[in-house]
């Protein structure tokens, strides 16, 4: 069945079943989107800790900005 064969009966159904087959639909572009994780496989993941360069980086950035007169 094709998108264009779908509409004629998606525009008969009711109000609270178009929102159902809408959040259908989201759901499984949702589903699409999420990396799927295999189980017993090990993944990396980036961590601030022991980043000394970020930490130099951010520290120039807060002693480069010039404190703002009170109002």
């Amino acid at each position: 069945m094709t998108v264009a064969e779908l509409f004629p009966t998606l525009r008969r159904l009711t109000r609270v079943d178009k929102l159902r087959v809408m959040q259908f639909l989201v759901t499984e572009l949702a589903r699409e989107e999420e990396p799927t994780l295999e189980s017993g496989a090990t993944y990396s993941i980036w961590s601030p800790l022991n980043s000394h360069e970020a930490a130099h980086t951010l520290a120039q950035l807060l002693e480069s900005e010039q404190p703002k007169p009170n109002a």
